[in-house]
């Protein structure tokens, strides 16, 4: 499913959306702390390759995509 499958801007399958979050620091069980709406929390980021101060798109605790990128 692509995002122009979608018709809402929320998940299909949980009613939530994903949201913008900073990484503020990675660690080696592919965890990171991220800012996210004005809080600190603790996401996987297993599915993207995120590098400290990236901007990810965290649904339910996982960071699934990316917001921009970085230069490889």
């Amino acid at each position: 499913m692509t995002a122009a499958d979608c018709p809402d801007d929320v998940c299909v399958t949980c009613s939530d959306y994903a949201a913008p979050a900073e990484v503020l620091r990675l660690d080696d069980a592919e965890m990171a702390l991220v800012r996210l709406a004005g809080t600190v929390q603790q996401v996987s980021v297993a599915l993207v390759d995120a590098r400290v101060g990236d901007t990810v798109l965290v649904h339910a605790g996982e960071a699934i995509g990316m917001v921009g990128g970085h230069d490889v």
